[in-house]
């Protein structure tokens, strides 16, 4: 007898290889609602915020909530294109990149789907469409390249706590980082080569990385780490003398010291002290979003200009550049390895 469960699932459906691109998220539209609600969701994480329950929510709710949001709204809505969101409009064309190369190698068995932590498409958006093409091997990658407890293993949580409702779970595989990938650091090289070949070389090259609360790394977060060799295998990789290049941490809130040295203070210092060319890139970001659009290019241009410097240029994020595509795609591919979906390809190759 041949059952048929009232989802419509059939034990004899093909399975299928799953990969769960995510990235932090966005607000639905640059709205101090929509801005309200994504902030919400966002700062009531525990992982992001590390302060006793009860107080932070009498912290969010008392005064945040109240104020911040239509300040961000106004920022948003400076970064705002006829596709919505930045970050978003970049995430589906790395999905839709990234599934055309997974295609090619591994064929129509591979399912690549785009989750937000926060807002939409929702993590639990995302798996739905995966558990419904019966995806029994899943892969996911949080595009963040340099790990922290506040990104990456927030979305372990998400993905976890959501798989905690299925029945049958996949076979799971979760990629914590790629921050000294030879492929990332060769597209980070090849986007600062660039952009010194269209605006010429620049007296310093600033790597400004989302910052976190400095008590985060003193308990033991690695991500100040991984900024740091970022920067370094990058900085080797171009022959930069030491004085010509430096990392810094952006995006600080609240009265806690962050980890230093802070962007804005630095660029401040660097126009006051004479220097006059500076190009900025943001290697912990994989897509262009309010931080770079706005706070880099931006807020912090105007910090340099203002002190005295001269001539500044933001390097934009990988983005869906090719090359960080075909990166994405192999690191995807080496951490399938042993999957049905890969050996098949391997064995072909080797006939």
């Amino acid at each position: 007898m041949k059952y048929k469960s009232v989802v419509g699932f059939e034990h004899d459906m093909s399975e299928h290889l799953g990969v769960l691109m995510l990235n932090l998220g966005t607000p639905e539209a640059p709205t101090p609602t929509a801005v309200r609600r994504y902030l919400a969701e966002f700062l009531k994480d525990p992982r992001v915020v590390e302060i006793p329950r009860p107080v932070w929510w009498l912290i969010l709710h008392g005064v945040i909530l109240r104020v911040r949001p239509s300040r961000s709204a106004k920022a948003y809505q400076a970064v705002w294109t006829d596709k919505g969101s930045p970050l978003l409009d970049v995430a589906r064309r790395q999905a839709a990149g990234l599934q055309g190369l997974l295609s090619e190698r591994f064929g129509d068995n591979v399912h690549v789907e785009l989750g937000m932590r926060y807002g939409k498409p929702s993590v639990a958006e995302a798996l739905g469409r995966l558990k419904s093409s019966n995806v029994r091997r899943l892969l996911v990658l949080p595009l963040y390249p340099q790990y922290s407890g506040t990104t990456t293993a927030s979305t372990f949580d998400a993905v976890t706590n959501e798989m905690t409702t299925w029945r049958w779970l996949p076979e799971l595989r979760f990629i914590n980082h790629y921050h000294d990938e030879p492929g990332y650091i060769d597209a980070l090289c090849d986007s600062i080569r660039a952009a010194a070949a269209e605006k010429g070389e620049p007296e310093r090259l600033l790597f400004s990385f989302h910052g976190i609360p400095k008590r985060y790394f003193m308990a033991g977060d690695p991500y100040h780490c991984h900024c740091h060799k970022t920067a370094r295998l990058v900085a080797e990789r171009l022959g930069l003398d030491d004085d010509r290049w430096m990392v810094s941490f952006q995006s600080r809130v609240g009265r806690d010291e962050w980890l230093q040295p802070y962007t804005d203070e630095t660029l401040k210092l660097w126009g006051g002290d004479g220097v006059e060319s500076v190009h900025v890139i943001a290697p912990g970001f994989s897509a262009d979003c309010l931080e770079t659009l706005e706070e880099i290019d931006v807020e912090n241009r105007g910090y340099f200009i203002d002190a005295g410097g001269k001539e500044y240029h933001y390097i934009p994020c990988l983005n869906d550049d090719p090359a960080h595509l075909e990166m994405l795609a192999g690191l995807i591919e080496r951490h399938c390895r042993g999957w049905p979906e890969v050996e098949r390809l391997a064995h072909a190759q080797a006939a």
